[in-house]
């Protein structure tokens, strides 16, 4: 299996794939029909791109800020407004006041899912490790359960979403763009058929990530011992971003790597995704399929043409 250097993402109705520079949001409109917008990122920096640990956190934001416009950008399209102008209909004025507006909208809702991250996934695991601290003594065990529970609250959070409609043909969607990238590492052509032959799993797959993520803060955290609630709770949010750096490195290395040592510490990402991505229909296989073919050649890379392999 070669590295084809594609990643993407699960959007409304549709498949988000990026390649280097540039990304593609395919979506299936209420009429059946695909429509395809590419797009190349702005403000990204290849230097620190290529810093090991930083460009962990740094792609990992970036993954964050595009996946969430591709997000609203799908959502966009089913958008039922009684009265409102058609995108082509605007004036230009009307066209920079929506551009502002939904820049604005992005930015608080990254604002507000970061802290409700913190929240649920940080915050509250660390507050019910010291109500358990109440009967335990060992601050090293107390760690260790804190790091057991904020797992456990991660997956529970993962299988209730995942019982709502939206959220089951979103992570049928994620299914279908694992599957058009694992087709084409594979060496096989990009056909309906053969992704649909492909495996749902993939080494670096963002909920690996975060599962591994969570992995490596149980053992970091159950080294940090100070007896203020406070600095113990901020010291692990100073941590994260070194963690995350850790964490992106080793799905880095597992994306191109057969050893079996680094597969089978690959393992417990791949377990999770067996909840975030489910086995799509042929409609949304095609989506992916025209998500890939907007920003990767797949045919010249299947022949060995390395210009178009390994781009990011």
């Amino acid at each position: 299996m070669r590295y084809s250097g594609i990643g993407g993402q699960a959007i409304m109705e549709g498949v988000m794939m990026r390649n280097g520079d540039n990304y593609a949001v395919a979506v299936r409109l209420p009429d059946k029909s695909v429509h395809v917008e590419v797009h190349k990122t702005k403000g990204m920096n290849a230097t620190i791109q290529k810093i090991p640990l930083v460009r962990g956190v740094y792609t990992f934001f970036w993954s964050l800020v595009i996946g969430l416009q591709s997000l609203m950008e799908s959502a966009s399209y089913f958008e039922e407004e009684e009265g409102a102008k058609p995108a082509k209909e605007l004036t230009e004025e009307e066209t920079k006041r929506k551009e502002r507006k939904e820049k604005a909208e992005m930015g608080g809702t990254l604002l507000l899912s970061f802290v409700l991250a913190l929240g649920i996934f940080m915050a509250l695991p660390y507050g019910l490790s010291t109500l358990i601290g109440r009967f335990i003594e060992s601050k090293t065990l107390l760690a260790f359960i804190e790091g057991v529970l904020r797992v456990a609250i991660f997956v529970i959070y993962i299988a209730v979403i995942s019982m709502t409609d939206d959220i089951k043909r979103t992570f049928m969607y994620h299914g279908a763009e694992h599957k058009c990238i694992n087709c084409i590492e594979s060496g096989l052509e990009l056909t309906v058929e053969n992704v649909r032959k492909s495996t749902r799993f993939h080494k670096r797959c963002g909920t690996s990530f975060l599962f591994i993520v969570l992995l490596i803060s149980i053992f970091v955290f159950m080294f940090i011992r100070m007896d203020s609630h406070l600095l113990q709770l901020l010291m692990r949010l100073l941590l994260v971003p070194v963690i995350a750096g850790v964490s992106y490195e080793f799905i880095r290395l597992a994306g191109r790597s057969e050893n079996p040592v680094v597969g089978l510490l690959s393992k417990p990402g791949l377990w999770m995704q067996k909840l975030t991505t489910k086995e799509p229909d042929d409609d949304m296989i095609q989506v992916g399929i025209a998500s890939v073919e907007a920003v990767f050649d797949w045919k010249k890379f299947l022949a060995g043409d390395e210009e178009h392999c390994c781009i990011s």
